[in-house]
């Protein structure tokens, strides 16, 4: 293995998992180009992590999981978002939210335990939709215009969410909707096969294409009394989330498959003006360390983080600036690494057909993936700033 791939690698048991991660990253990447080209859903990688027991290493082993740290679920995600970052970030998704269920115990015993059955059993899928259109990002406080009406023993449903990623395969949506009688916002567990629901394809974009993260659109869908599984009315303080440093996780292993695109490169491209390939010559040498520098700041300090929230969960109220750091310095760091990696192939990185391209066009979405630069800005000043002289 590459010392990139190695230096993070804590143990035995992520070492295995980490070789099955690797193995699959390396079927993705065979067919990240056809997927992004097309940009169809890769239903074939998500069968492979199916396979492979991929879809329950968050769930906890009390439940048939595999309850792999938060550490452990952002090596494997690294790897995977090397083959095919929309596959990774797809899959983080649900993985990070039974990695969150299974610390907060937000849900219900029994429905947690029939919903993670399904998942071990038949390899079912889950994932919320809570952004809108008019209100944006979740994390920026808008309250849904989807609403939920009490009609007896039974919940009407209506409202379109946008940026609903793995739209194509998921069972159950967990949707944000305001709730009527009261103005609090619930979380409703709606399955696909529910009336009333459906997706309209509105997903063309320039990056992650595979991810399918189309609209879904909920036309009276009624519900039982049950649905409503939580309450998100806003808290008095915002919650430290760990799970979601599975976003930085995906866009560094786009920045590391840019790095080793790059050196593979240096090492054979040898333009009949030198006596030598390019990667004897300086300029490319001094690029290529700085890659490897910006990789290393940025992965200590999202493994550093994960490791705290892992080992001291009495401090990790305290961790929401370090988790926002690490997010943003890593997806801006990956994003300047893809840039020196291009550097480094030149012209020949702008062709479709070279994996450059794509990981440019992919990588540049982590910006836009919770939290935003702007809201980390603010995070980490107003800490400064409430700080006793």
């Amino acid at each position: 293995m590459r010392f990139l791939e190695t230096q993070f690698i804590r143990n035995e048991a992520e070492k295995q998992l980490f070789i099955k991660a690797k193995n699959l990253s390396e079927k993705f990447f065979e067919r990240a180009e056809k997927h992004d080209r097309e940009a169809t859903f890769p239903f074939d990688n998500f069968a492979d992590l199916k396979n492979e027991g991929f879809l329950s290493l968050t769930i906890p082993e009390s439940h048939g999981g595999q309850g792999i740290s938060l550490y452990t679920f952002l090596l494997l995600q690294e790897k995977l978002a090397e083959g095919d970052a929309a596959t990774a970030l797809s899959a983080g998704w649900h993985l990070g939210l039974f990695l969150s269920l299974r610390e907060t115990g937000k849900w219900d015993p029994a429905l947690f335990k029939k919903i993670t059955r399904e998942v071990i059993d038949s390899g079912k899928l889950v994932n919320s939709a809570a952004s809108e259109a008019k209100t944006g990002s979740p994390a920026r406080g808008g309250k849904p215009e989807t609403t939920a009406v009490k009609k007896g023993d039974r919940w009407l449903i209506s409202g379109r969410k946008i940026f609903a990623s793995l739209a194509p395969i998921l069972d159950y949506f967990i949707v944000t909707a305001t709730i009527a009688e009261t103005g609090d916002i619930g979380e409703f567990l709606v399955p696909r096969e529910a009336a009333g629901v459906r997706i309209e394809e509105t997903w063309d974009t320039m990056g992650m294409r595979g991810t399918r993260s189309d609209d879904l659109i909920l036309d009276e869908v009624v519900l039982d009394a049950s649905a409503l599984i939580a309450n998100r009315s806003k808290p008095a303080k915002p919650m430290a989330q760990g799970w979601l440093l599975h976003i930085p996780a995906c866009y560094l292993g786009i920045a590391i498959a840019a790095r080793n695109e790059a050196v593979r490169f240096a090492r054979n491209y040898h333009p009949n003006s030198l006596p030598h390939p390019i990667m004897e010559v300086p300029e490319v040498r001094r690029k290529v360390a700085e890659m490897d520098i910006k990789l290393l700041t940025a992965r200590q300090l999202m493994y550093a983080t994960a490791e705290k929230w892992d080992t001291k969960p009495d401090e990790r109220s305290e961790l929401q600036t370090e988790l926002a750091a690490a997010k943003y310095t890593a997806t801006n760091i990956a994003i300047e690494v893809v840039d020196l990696a291009m550097r480094i192939e030149g012209g020949q990185s702008l062709f479709r057909n070279k994996p450059l391209e794509r990981f440019y066009r992919d990588v540049r979405a982590g910006l836009h993936n919770p939290p935003s630069d702007d809201i980390t800005v603010k995070i980490m000043a107003d800490r400064a700033f409430s700080e006793e002289e």
